[in-house]
This record gives structure tokens, sequence and C-alpha cells, in this order.
């Protein structure tokens, strides 16, 4: 399999990748050979091998949510050293003003 320019544009286009002239005809090489080499995978007899999602046998662990008891938020807002003004704690802008 032999990439064209094209090939190569829409693939670049598909990855956000802007390529000048010289860049396509060099990657057009350079992927041509890397299809070549992974076409060795289509020689691999899977034929009885199951899909396989991951490998390491690891689990998703997870614990029951509980609710827990919480300090009110007049509590909360009496804590803090920040500002508050009408029952919210201000803080600096992240974005500017």
């Amino acid at each position: 399999m032999v990439l064209t320019p094209e090939q190569v544009r829409h693939i670049a286009k598909l990855a956000r990748i802007l390529l000048r002239e010289d860049e396509v005809e060099k990657f057009s090489t350079q992927l041509t050979h890397i299809f070549q080499y992974m076409s060795v995978l289509d020689e691999v007899d899977t034929k009885d091998v199951l899909p396989t999602s991951q490998v390491t046998g690891l689990q998703n662990v997870t614990r029951p949510d509980e609710v827990k008891s919480w300090v009110s938020r007049e509590e909360l807002l009496g804590c803090t050293e920040l500002p508050v003004e009408q029952n919210q704690i201000r803080v600096k802008p992240v974005f500017g003003e």
C-alpha cells in the first residue's frame, strides 16, 4: 500500500496538523513504510483468540455511598478568614475583571 499525497493531506486534516508540501512528500514515504511494517500483523492467526478489553485482571472497586453529617453553611462560613457576601465566600477573580 502506497499512500498518495491526497491521503496524507486527509490524515493530516483529521489530526488537525498543517503540513507543508515538502512534509507531505516526506510523510507519504514514512507512513507507507509504517503501514507496510504493520501488515505483518495480518499474518498472525487470531481465529481462536477472544477479544480483550484489558489484560491486567483488575476490576473497578467501589464503595457504597453513605450519607454523612456535615457542618451547616453558617458554621462553614464562620470559619473562613475570607470575606463573606450574600451567604457566599468571596474569592479573587480567576480570569480578571
